[in-house]
């Protein structure tokens, strides 16, 4: 499994091409699962977000599609790369600091 999601090491025995084939596969099946969850993010990216994703996704673990494009969003942000729309979308789904709803003495 990490060979296919994870980057890790192909177990001998395997065909690296068709592990290729898979892992490519899932790479887009979780683009398209993220762009679901982050539709401003996809749709401010165009055509540009699928093949975008796979290469910041590649070696990286599935952490969920929500998970994914928040990480894939900051990482965008953080290289200057995040369009104002989906900026939009990543403020929103920014986690916002708890407040205590007691004082301390």
């Amino acid at each position: 499994m990490a060979a296919l999601v994870a980057g890790g090491e192909l177990p001998a025995g395997f065909d690296s091409e068709r592990v290729g084939a898979t892992r490519r596969a899932l790479l887009r099946k979780r683009a398209g699962e993220v762009a679901k969850a982050w539709p401003l993010l996809a749709a401010s990216l165009g055509a540009k977000f699928t093949p975008l994703f796979v290469q910041w996704a590649a070696g990286r673990p599935p952490a969920g599609s929500r998970a994914d494009g928040l990480a894939f969003a900051r990482h965008l942000r953080d290289s200057g790369e995040l369009p104002p729309l989906a900026a939009q979308e990543l403020a929103a789904h920014e986690p916002t600091p708890k407040r205590r709803w007691f004082r301390r003495t």
